[in-house]
C-alpha cells in the first residue's frame, strides 16, 4: 500500500490547507472533514499564506539587494584602498607628516594597507579615512589627488547607504522567516488530524477508491520502491493506508 507523506515545504502545506477549504464547497459534494477542522484551516490558512508571501518578497529583495552590494563594494573597497595607498606612500617619502595618520585611524608607524576584507571592516576604515582628509584639509593641509577625498566619497557613501539597507533588510527576513517557522508545527498538526479524518471517513471505500477520494481532498500518496501500484479494477483487501 502506498504510504502518506505530509508537508515538507511551506507551499505543500499551503496546497494541503487549500484543498482541505476546497471540501466545503457545494460542488464538491459530501463534506469528509469536520467543521471544526475545516474552521481551523480557513482561519489559519490566510495567516501562514500571508506570512509566507511577505518573507517570499522580502527575501527576494535581500538577494537583489546582495547583487546591487556587491558591485558598491567592489567599488567603495578599491578607492579606499587607492587613496591609503597614496596616504601611505606621501608619508613615506615625507611629503606627509607621520603625526598626521592618527587623524585617518592610523598608529604613527603604519606601513601596511588595513585589512579591508569584510563590509564592516571597509566601512570602519573608509569612514575614518574620509573624516581624517578632511579634518587635516580644514587645518590647512594639502588634499590628496588619485583619488581625492571628494571622489573616495563618491562611492564610498553609496555604499554606506546599501551597508545600512542590508542590515535592515536582514532583519526583516530573520523576523518574517520567524513567522513563517513558528506557524508550521501547527500547520502541520492540523494537516495530520485533517488527513486521519479523511481516511476515517472514507475507510468503507476499496483501497484504490479510497486512496483517490483522499488525493481529491489533498492527502499525498507516494509508492515505495518496486511496490505494486493500487488499480482501479484490482480487487484488494481494505486496509488503512498510513
Amino acid at each position: 500500500m502506498p504510504y502518506r507523506r505530509l508537508p515538507k515545504t511551506d507551499q505543500a502545506r499551503l496546497v494541503a490547507l487549500k484543498k482541505a477549504v476546497e471540501t466545503e464547497n457545494p460542488s464538491f459534494g459530501d463534506e469528509p472533514i469536520s467543521f471544526t477542522l475545516l474552521q481551523q484551516a480557513k482561519t489559519l490558512l490566510p495567516q501562514f499564506e500571508n506570512n509566507v508571501v511577505q518573507y517570499n518578497f522580502v527575501f527576494g529583495q535581500r538577494v537583489e539587494g546582495n547583487k546591487k552590494m556587491k558591485e558598491l563594494t567592489k567599488k567603495a573597497r578599491m578607492y579606499v584602498s587607492h587613496f591609503v595607498q597614496v596616504l601611505l606612500m606621501a608619508v613615506e617619502r615625507g611629503e606627509l607628516k607621520k603625526s598626521k595618520l592618527p587623524l585617518y585611524g592610523f598608529d604613527e608607524n603604519q606601513t601596511l594597507l588595513p585589512r579591508l576584507i569584510s563590509e564592516q571592516e571597509l566601512y570602519e576604515v573608509g569612514k575614518k579615512v574620509i573624516e581624517g582628509e578632511q579634518k587635516r584639509i580644514s587645518e590647512g593641509g594639502t588634499p590628496i589627488n588619485f583619488p581625492t577625498v571628494q571622489k573616495v566619497k563618491v562611492f564610498f557613501e553609496p555604499f554606506c547607504d546599501s551597508l545600512i539597507t542590508k542590515k535592515t533588510s536582514s532583519l526583516s527576513t530573520i523576523r518574517d522567516q520567524q513567522r513563517v517557522a513558528d506557524m508550521r508545527d501547527k500547520i502541520d498538526e492540523l494537516v495530520l488530524k485533517i488527513w486521519d479524518e479523511l481516511e476515517s471517513y472514507y475507510s468503507g471505500l476499496p483501497p484504490y477508491e479510497k486512496m483517490k477520494a483522499c488525493q481529491r481532498c489533498g492527502v499525498v500518496y507516494y509508492y515505495r520502491k518496486g511496490e505494486k501500484k493500487l488499480t482501479a479494477t484490482e480487487l484488494v483487501k481494505d486496509q488503512k493506508l498510513f
